[in-house]
């Protein structure tokens, strides 16, 4: 009669506790990389560790093989209608010509930003003589005015958008919660939803730029008038799809609890 070699056992079992544990951690990775749109990389890793390899490289394929594949075929679509299509400034652009436009957009901006490095440091290098002449009083903080950068535009509005729908959320989300739970505040606050909701962003914008315009006159403000507007207009524009969904996922859970209670 056989006998189990009790080393051999408990090797066997601290390496399958090994893997396990491996395996945990990379389910936790997986929803990190699903947020960074990474989600390929987690059959690849279970792959690598020994999970039915054949699988995972179908799962591969799934999550990654087929989005570059399809990536592909729209530019070559792209690269063969674009030519074909003639208006009146010319042939739109295509993969090339927007290429070509993205390179020269980033060497404009490295050119803005030595421009503005060679400003800053004059003006520093003229504070600094005054202060050796003794004329600390004639110091000043010149701001550079020169046109923004590709890059510092994509900032600007990436802050613009987000700062409106901070607002709209601080807004929405509150009046939603109450429109969910009361059927009363609901019916108060549907009408004015479905009276703004279908205004075009193109309508918001020159309403709000005569408000801005009108009530906010300090020159050195903490926002600027172009950052409020826009800002503003974007909070117009999502408040009432975030108020909506935030209304009527209230009403589902209010609505699941009374079943529940009622069980």
């Amino acid at each position: 009669m056989a006998t189990i070699d009790p080393e051999f056992t408990s090797a066997e079992a601290a390496r399958e506790a090994r893997r396990a544990k491996l395996f945990t951690r990379i389910n936790k990775a997986d929803s990190w990389f699903r947020v960074l749109g990474l989600a390929w990389i987690t059959p690849i890793l279970k792959a690598s560790a020994g999970d039915n390899p054949r699988a995972q490289m179908k799962e591969v394929w799934a999550l990654l093989g087929v989005p570059v594949v399809s990536i592909i075929c729209f530019l070559m679509l792209w690269s063969w209608l674009a030519p074909q299509v003639q208006t009146s400034l010319g042939a739109v652009p295509g993969p090339a010509a927007v290429w070509t436009e993205a390179v020269n957009l980033h060497e404009d901006a490295v050119a803005k930003g030595e421009k503005r490095a060679k400003f800053e440091a004059q003006v520093a290098a003229r504070n600094e003589r005054l202060i050796a002449q003794g004329k600390a009083d004639q110091v000043k903080d010149i701001a550079y005015t020169g046109a923004p950068s590709y890059y510092q535009q994509i900032w600007t509005s990436i802050k613009t958008v987000f700062f409106g729908f901070v607002l709209a959320t601080a807004v929405a989300v509150p009046l939603g919660i109450v429109g969910g739970l009361s059927r009363t505040a609901n019916a108060a606050i549907n009408p004015l939803v479905q009276i703004f909701k279908p205004v075009s962003p193109l309508a918001w914008l020159p309403i709000v730029t005569m408000i801005v315009s009108a009530t906010y006159t300090a020159e050195d403000g903490l926002f600027s008038k172009a950052f409020l507007t826009s800002a503003i207009t974007v909070t117009l524009c999502s408040l009432w799809p975030t108020l909506i969904n935030t209304s009527l996922g209230v009403a589902s859970i209010d609505k699941d609890l009374v079943t529940c209670r009622r069980c």
